[in-house]
């Protein structure tokens, strides 16, 4: 049995090689990724894509979807559930237990929700859309028995919403007798679960480095039961060229991020199989509208603009080569609501002429965007149609946490990036787009100093409405309205791309952002 300091090592002389082993370590699995947009590895914070990737694998929630059928909520560390209005009741299972051993009880669901609404980091709006704070979200968790949890909320919302709530990341319950014994000044153990984990998952985090390395080891006593493999190696390399080398040689099993280039050059090659997985992912520009040094950007007709001068059909057919569709509206397709028509073509001509009629001279930005495909090839695709509407746009790439941390400090005039889902309800997405409360939830809208007042409150009309086809129809509204005029250019609708060798078995990743799970991977 391989130690994890000879995992590793294997790994980092595997990629300091011009040739390849013959494969990794049995007991491992190798994964080749960017993960420079990781922030944190706590749930109460933990919000960007590597991140969510990893909490199906080190954490559970109450309820997680399935992900053969995401509408679909399976109990997961609750046993069965009963609903009564404003409440909902929690049976957790016998015998669960947390990787150090500790028994999952109520006190560790009380726990792990309360923190995320005391720290108010970034998927904080998740629960607090429950009318949680931090001065009364104690009141609202109760132990009722041993194993039983209640939960309460006084907002108008019903018991299916508030289920699809918890099957969020952010919702992952932690063991509070080993976050608390890391606390520091009454940070709840946030600073040690930054780069630990404290978890009922498959596995547990054996070691992180920043922008290097992330493995989990198995964790065998994991209510799910235990994985097939003892190591998940996650490294990160940058290069997609490089990722797809590394496969090829056997010194990776899976790589993800990759290009189109990168994908259709592997299939047909010995020994690799490649996955078009559908994904609920949007990729969109959006403008910061109070930026001082550009005060067009925050012009409605600037965006207007901007609808006209973003190539869709050249970037999703020509650039892509398919593994992108056609998709302007907040929602993606396969969510219940979502609106599929197309109401704006690439038309230069016309951008052109709105912004003449707008007196805006020198249409200009810069944009800040990921250095990882596809989010720099489709920058310079934008860059090259945009310079035809004549808008000049100046790219700034640079790393994912950075760019994301940049952006929520509301340091940049425009990005380039993708949104994903957090939970399997129209109004994950429409709380993000189409939401700014004055709360300080850390929304997109409030990324982009967007301030909507009649949105807000047509947003909440949306979440509130228990019948399906009345929310259905808001929700459609709102798509208009934030199609037609808001800082959003809502543009894309991905495929993800995925490689891995033959003899990889079992793995599954499913169509929201955090479903990837490696429990059941084999080799």
């Amino acid at each position: 049995m391989k130690t994890f300091p000879v995992v590793v090592s294997s790994l980092m002389l595997a990629l300091s090689m011009a040739n390849g082993y013959a494969k990794t370590p049995d007991n491992t699995l190798v994964v080749a990724q960017s993960l420079d947009d990781i922030t944190s590895l706590d749930p109460a914070q933990g919000f960007e894509l590597s991140s969510v990737q990893s909490f199906n694998n080190l954490y559970q929630r109450l309820v997680q979807s399935n992900p053969n059928n995401p509408t679909e909520l399976q109990p997961t560390l609750a046993a069965s559930w009963a609903s009564e209005q404003n409440s909902l009741t929690f049976t957790l299972k016998d015998n669960a237990t947390f990787s150090s051993g500790n028994p999952v009880r109520p006190e560790d669901v009380i726990f792990s929700l309360g923190r995320v609404v005391k720290l108010n980091l970034a998927p904080a709006f998740i629960l607090t859309q429950l009318g949680w704070n931090k001065d009364n979200v104690d009141s609202h968790l109760t132990k009722v028995s041993a194993n039983q949890v209640k939960l309460t909320w006084d907002v108008n919302v019903g018991p299916s919403f508030v289920l699809s709530l918890l099957s969020a990341p952010a919702a992952s319950i932690v063991d509070q007798k080993t976050a608390m014994a890391h606390d520091q000044e009454n940070d709840l153990g946030h600073g040690w679960l930054n780069s630990h984990s404290a978890g009922s998952g498959p596995f547990k985090l054996r070691k992180y480095v920043p922008s290097q390395v992330l493995m989990m080891e198995a964790n065998p006593s994991s209510p799910s039961g235990a994985p097939k493999l003892k190591y998940v190696l996650l490294k990160n390399v940058p290069d997609a060229a490089t990722r797809q080398l590394l496969l090829e040689q056997g010194d990776a099993d899976l790589v993800r991020n990759l290009g189109t280039d990168q994908y259709f050059s592997l299939q047909n090659k010995p020994g690799v199989k490649t996955l078009n997985l559908p994904y609920a992912s949007l990729y969109y520009l959006m403008f910061n509208v109070e930026n001082a040094d550009n005060p067009a950007l925050g012009k409605p007709e600037f965006w207007q603009a901007a609808r006209y001068a973003f190539d869709y059909k050249g970037i999703a057919e020509d650039l892509m080569h398919g593994q992108f569709q056609v998709q302007q509206s907040f929602l993606p397709v396969g969510f219940n609501g979502a609106l599929d028509d197309q109401p704006y073509q690439y038309n230069p001509e016309k951008a052109k002429q709105i912004l003449k009629d707008a007196g805006i001279s020198n249409p200009h930005f810069k944009l800040v965007v990921s250095n990882q495909p596809p989010y720099l090839d489709i920058a310079q695709a934008l860059q090259s149609s945009f310079a035809k509407s004549g808008i000049d746009v100046e790219l700034i790439p640079g790393v994912s946490s950075q760019i994301a941390t940049n952006v929520k400090a509301h340091k940049y005039q425009a990005t380039l990036t993708s949104w994903g889902p957090d939970y399997f309800d129209p109004h994950t997405n429409a709380s993000a787009f189409a939401y700014n409360p004055e709360n300080g939830s850390k929304t997109l809208a409030w990324r982009a100093n967007w301030h909507i007042p009649a949105l807000n409150k047509l947003t909440l009309e949306a979440r509130s409405e228990t019948d399906s086809a009345k929310r259905t129809a808001i929700y459609q509204d709102l798509q208009r309205q934030v199609r037609e005029s808001s800082p959003y250019v809502v543009g894309l609708q991905n495929k993800k791309l995925v490689a891995l060798r033959d003899d990889i078995k079992g793995y599954v990743q499913g169509i929201t952002p955090e479903m990837v799970f490696y429990k059941n991977v084999s080799k």
